[in-house]
């Protein structure tokens, strides 16, 4: 693990895109999380900061991982790409840990993909991801903390 926070360190660096803020975002905590038999590991996004720099910047992450973001209340949940270079998947997860909606979003885009319905949680993967293993809406994300 700290091998890739080292990596991800660099990478930043390299790319004269190493804030403050986007170093913190590096060292956020991890939870193991599981949709059927498939791991994740997710960085955690818990503060309003947190989930507004996101994934922001990054150039590069590894297949199985990614960002788990967590409300403490249900609404409706808006997410777009601005300064963010990695092609994403989002998957809007209601307070059971179901997905309701499954979306992909094009790198520095200012279009918003919303929810449409009340959820707790949102994880981003690399774009694809949920396809490639086969994941639609209705399906459970075990291991949300």
């Amino acid at each position: 693990m700290f091998e890739r926070l080292g990596s991800a360190l660099l990478l930043l660096l390299l790319a004269g895109q190493a804030s403050a803020e986007n170093l913190a975002q590096i060292h956020l905590p991890r939870a193991l999380l599981h949709i059927r038999q498939q791991p994740i590991e997710a960085q955690l996004a818990t503060t309003p900061k947190q989930r507004n720099i996101g994934l922001m910047h990054r150039t590069q992450m590894p297949q199985n991982e990614g960002m788990l973001f967590i409300y403490t209340d249900d609404a409706e949940r808006c997410f777009w790409m601005r300064d963010t270079p990695l092609p994403l998947s989002a998957a809007f997860i209601d307070k059971t840990g179901v997905i309701v909606k499954l979306v992909s979003m094009q790198p520095f885009s200012d279009k918003s993909h919303c929810s449409e319905q009340p959820v707790r949680y949102v994880l981003e993967m690399q774009q694809g991801w949920f396809k490639k293993h086969e994941i639609t809406t209705g399906e459970r994300v075990n291991g949300i903390p």
